[in-house]
Order: C-alpha cells, then sequence, then structure tokens
C-alpha cells in the first residue's frame, strides 16, 4: 500500500452544529475520533488534506494518520459527510485502529485477462454483480483490492466468492457462496434483410407487360 497520508489536527473545544459552523468558517473541517475504549476526540483538520484523500481509490479502507499536539493516531474514515452542492467535506468521523484491530470493510474488485476469456473473445459480456467485497481483516492487513482472474470463462460461466484466493486473515461477511460477475451472452439484435417478394414481382409484371407492349405489330 502507499504511504500513509497524514492529517494535520487541532483540538476544538466546543462541538456542536454552532461549533461545527464555526470551524468552517474559520476554513477548517470539524471531526471527531473515536473508538479504542477512550473518550471521543472533536478536532478539525485542513480542508485540502481531506480532498485530497478522498480522491484516492478505497478511500474508507485507508489507513491515515491524525497528528494531533504532536501524537500520531491510525485511524479510518467511518464517515464522510458532504455538502449537497459543493460537495465539499463537511464533516468526518474517524476510528481508532491498531494493526490488529479486526474491523469490516469494503474492498473493490478488479478484473484480469479479460483477453484470456474465450466468452468475451467471442462477444460475451461481462456481468458485474459486486464491484466492491465487504470484509473482515485486521486494519493492518486491509487489501488493496479483490482480484478475479477471467483467464478461460466461458459464455454462462459465473465467478462465485469461493474461486477466489484471499489473504490470510481476510474473510468475506457473507456467509453464503455469492457470486461476483458472470459471462453473459451477448445481446445482438439479428438485423434480416427483408424482401418485399410482391413488390418485386409487380415490378417483374410491369417490365414483362411494357416488353409486350413493345412487341406489339401496328396493323395499320
Amino acid at each position: 500500500m502507499s504511504d500513509t497520508v497524514i492529517f494535520d489536527a487541532e483540538s476544538r473545544a466546543l462541538v456542536g452544529k454552532g461549533a461545527a459552523r464555526a470551524a468552517r468558517r474559520n476554513g477548517r473541517v470539524p471531526a471527531v475520533v473515536y473508538g479504542a475504549n477512550k473518550d471521543p476526540e472533536p478536532i478539525t483538520i485542513d480542508p485540502r488534506q481531506l480532498r485530497a484523500a478522498r480522491m484516492q481509490p478505497s478511500f474508507f479502507a485507508t489507513l491515515f494518520d491524525v497528528s494531533l499536539d504532536g501524537n500520531k493516531q491510525q485511524v479510518l474514515c467511518r464517515d464522510l459527510q458532504l455538502h449537497p452542492v459543493t460537495d465539499q467535506p463537511m464533516h468526518a468521523d474517524f476510528l481508532r485502529v491498531t494493526d490488529s484491530t479486526r474491523i469490516n470493510v469494503e474492498i473493490p474488485v478488479i478484473f484480469t485477462n479479460e483477453e484470456e476469456s474465450p466468452g468475451l473473445k467471442s462477444g460475451g459480456v461481462l456481468n458485474i454483480v459486486r464491484y466492491e467485497v465487504e470484509v473482515m481483516c485486521r486494519a493492518g492487513a486491509i487489501p488493496d483490492d479483490i482480484v478475479v482472474d477471467l483467464t478461460g470463462l466461458e459464455v454462462g460461466d459465473s465467478v462465485h466468492i469461493s474461486s477466489i484466493t484471499l489473504p490470510d486473515g481476510v474473510k468475506p461477511t457473507i456467509d453464503r457462496d455469492f457470486t461476483i460477475a458472470t459471462i453473459a451472452a451477448p445481446t445482438v439484435a439479428i438485423v434480416e434483410d427483408d424482401v418485399d417478394e410482391d413488390a418485386e414481382g409487380e415490378d417483374a409484371d410491369g417490365a414483362d407487360e411494357s416488353g409486350e407492349d413493345d412487341g406489339e405489330e401496328d396493323d395499320s
């Protein structure tokens, strides 16, 4: 995984909607750090740091460091409220974790070797059922992604979670053997050249009649 992003935090003594609005007016994003059997800590962070982090893939499955008064806490973002119009961060909730903390996170699914799938090469369509899979794992061992190898898959084949090799200690939160993707048959409409035989017949008859008229002798 990439280097851990550090959020430079400042303590905020007041909580509530009024205090949160005041923090935003001062160019900060109000947030709270909670968990690990410790009291919640109201903080503010730099919105530029938060926006940059949010642009990275797997934001909610990425470990961050919150630096407050020279001390760092390892956290996961569990909730991020955005402005409904500007899409700017309004408030964030961070969960304290250690490398051994077991958590539920959603991991993105990626697909490889599409060119090695006979079903896709013959015109089949990759029907993705799950773009993310929720798993339970240690905070210090969150996988970057879940890789699905499409090599050899034919039209009608399905990929289930049981066919995916997950890292040690990583388990899906759903007990059943659910489907991740299928190779569906192509849905291409068959276009036929309709021939209007009656119209052709009329053209042919017209040509015959024209030919007979041209062939008549003038008795006069």
